[in-house]
């Protein structure tokens, strides 16, 4: 029977990095312009398998809760945090979706499946902390690694993991089907059909 597949989704590193991938690719202004394309990330990351669950975290700057609103359209749990008050700065998401691997890789009743990673923050590795240590206590536990990540941004070490023991996907093959770009006159750039035809998998 096919491993089930489990989505980890760090929304706000992976649209920080696209900003920096769009303005080398589509140029200045595309920093300020580009959006992610949810549907089709989603898709990205289930490769055509069943999803068994999926959660995203960030934050909720308030003009920006109309994004949240479309990744929960497009059947992602969403949970959010406020900013810090004086330093305007992410309070306590990446240790928020890391409790939602080590629950799922700990208490979940069936078979390890495939936890899919939206990330590329690899950092806290050397004290046991942080999404590549998360990951490699699931993976001795039996599940299937795969990381989605921007790879100009991605941490190394995690990137070279990933692909020795599972699979690493850069996110800069398929930039222009999961993301687009847009400003306040309307979309400028709409996302492109996505082809799965060359995305490898674990199971």
């Amino acid at each position: 029977m096919p491993k089930k597949v489990f989505i980890f989704w760090d929304n706000s590193n992976i649209f920080i990095s696209a900003k920096t991938v769009a303005a080398e690719r589509e140029g200045a202004d595309a920093y300020y312009q580009v959006r992610i394309g949810f549907e089709n990330m989603k898709q990205l990351a289930a490769a055509g398998r069943e999803i068994e669950y999926a959660v995203a975290v960030g934050s909720v700057p308030p003009p920006l809760r109309h994004v949240w609103n479309q990744m929960e359209k497009a059947g992602v749990k969403v949970e959010l945090f406020e900013r810090g008050a004086e330093s305007d700065r992410e309070q306590a998401v990446d240790q928020a979706l890391q409790v939602h691997m080590l629950r799922k890789a700990f208490d979940y009743n069936g078979a390890p499946g495939i936890a899919v990673v939206l990330t590329g923050d690899g950092k806290g590795f050397m004290d046991g902390v942080g999404f590549h240590a998360d990951l490699e206590r699931m993976q001795r536990r039996g599940w299937g690694i795969e990381v989605l990540a921007w790879e100009k941004t991605c941490n190394r070490r995690m990137r070279e993991w990933s692909e020795q023991i599972g699979v690493f996907v850069p996110l800069e093959d398929y930039y222009e089907s999961v993301t687009f770009t847009d400003d306040e006159g309307g979309v400028i750039r709409r996302v492109k059909p996505l082809d799965l035809s060359k995305r490898k998998t674990v199971g």
